[in-house]
């Protein structure tokens, strides 16, 4: 009778198993590289589509080919090469994210500025790698600086530069752009439960795990040599990009020099904010709100969020976390 017995609980056992596995999540991963990082997709989903690994490295090439500044025949290059005067259309999608662009420059005062492509060059953060710029090489750079240097026209369906010189990089805005036409893209192949992660921008529809487990997001720790996260958070619905100094950095006679640059001195920005994580419906919005707010700092950087309504979590030089009023809300 006991052989019968323990036959009787390891049938249970395979059938309760053959029950989890059926009715268990499963999900289709993709991953690859672009921007010179990394993307990683997940989607829950009980088929999976073979062909989705391919529309989404079309659709990652396109905006490589249109936005990167290391790709010489690029839409932005051909604009930055462009001579001064010369009206110039734009693709549908730059035209999109310059018009974003536009809005956060004005919010911000200046402080987001995707017209410092010269002086990212010059402090070899750019397709240039120069990084040892002189003081008359930085005057001359900002003097071909400022989003107010670009005309637009017709709703931003054309650009003109009023400086020859003048040119784009949008690294702080593009990989958020990309989140979100990612994301687009699964929206409209009908699947409701996702996250799409470019070089650490994210975007979360729906949920990992029925209808009540959001996905789970970290925010890395802001130190060159920190592998793990400062914080967990849970997320649905909802998009969230860090920026911070701490990642693309050089030293130089003892200084650590970031990626983010001043549109006021055209030098690396001095701030007390080592990351900024902004939580957004756009992930192109959140991308771009986050840089501005590092090259604000702290103090400057929570009230532009407050008057923004903007969820954002700050951590200062000091490893100490600040919350926008929005955030504490939020969390």
């Amino acid at each position: 009778m006991r052989i019968f017995h323990y036959i009787s609980i390891l049938l249970f056992i395979i059938v309760v198993g053959m029950f989890i596995y059926q009715y268990s999540p499963h999900y289709q991963i993709i991953k690859g590289d672009i921007f010179g990082t990394y993307y990683s997709i997940k989607i829950k989903t009980d088929t999976k589509d073979s062909s989705l690994k391919n529309q989404i490295k079309q659709k990652l090439d396109e905006i490589n080919s249109s936005m990167s500044v290391f790709e010489p025949d690029s839409e932005i290059s051909r604009i930055n090469a462009a001579p001064a005067k010369q009206r110039i259309e734009l693709s549908p999608s730059m035209s999109k994210v310059l018009k974003a662009a536009d809005k956060v420059y004005w919010q911000s005062g200046g402080f987001f500025d995707p017209s410092l492509g010269r002086l990212i060059d010059l402090w070899g953060f750019g397709a240039s790698a120069i990084s040892n710029p002189s003081a008359d090489d930085i005057k001359k750079a900002l003097q071909a600086s400022g989003f107010v240097k670009l005309k637009f026209a017709k709703n931003f369906k054309y650009i003109t530069k009023t400086n020859s010189q003048i040119m784009l990089n949008l690294s702080a805005i593009a990989k958020g752009w990309a989140v979100d036409e990612i994301s687009a893209l699964l929206d409209n192949a009908g699947y409701q439960n996702y996250i799409v992660e470019i070089g650490g921008e994210i975007k979360t529809k729906g949920y990992r795990e029925g209808n009540s487990e959001p996905w789970i997001v970290g925010i890395n720790r802001p130190s060159p040599d920190a592998s793990d996260n400062v914080l967990v958070i849970s997320l649905s619905n909802m998009a969230v990009a860090t920026s911070g100094n701490y990642r693309n950095f050089y030293s130089r006679d003892g200084k650590i020099l970031g990626h983010t640059i001043s549109a006021r001195t055209g030098e690396p920005v001095v701030s007390d904010v080592a990351s900024a994580t902004v939580f957004h419906s756009s992930c192109m919005m959140a991308d771009a709100y986050a840089t501005a707010i590092v090259a604000l700092g702290v103090a400057e950087g929570l009230t532009f969020a407050d008057k923004q309504k903007l969820a954002v979590i700050i951590y200062d030089d000091q490893m100490q976390q600040h919350l926008s009023k929005a955030a504490q809300k939020m969390f």
